[in-house]
């Protein structure tokens, strides 16, 4: 017995893919259809530049946190030294 994959959660393939095409070029015309995946494609790169973008913004904010924490720890480290000295000193 064959089955078939269902369109709808998965990939479209055989004859789903020739009506696909059979509608686009229908509702776009031959010529227009290039042009359609050139921006389309355009488009995709301009997102997926964004992301990038996002992604090293929040990549550099996490290391400010980090360096801040570590600056942090050191005053907080001089402060207990300098307590430390000052209750040397007035004994």
């Amino acid at each position: 017995m064959i089955s078939a994959i269902p369109l709808i959660g998965g990939i479209p393939a055989g004859p789903e893919l020739l009506i696909i095409l059979l509608v686009l070029v229908l509702l776009f015309g031959a010529n227009k259809i290039p042009k359609l995946a050139r921006s389309t494609g355009q488009a995709m790169g301009e997102f997926r530049k964004g992301r990038e973008q996002v992604e090293e913004e929040l990549k550099d904010m996490q290391d400010g946190e980090q360096a801040d924490s570590t600056l942090d720890d050191e005053d907080d480290e001089l402060d207990d030294l300098e307590t430390e000295t000052d209750k040397e000193t007035s004994a």
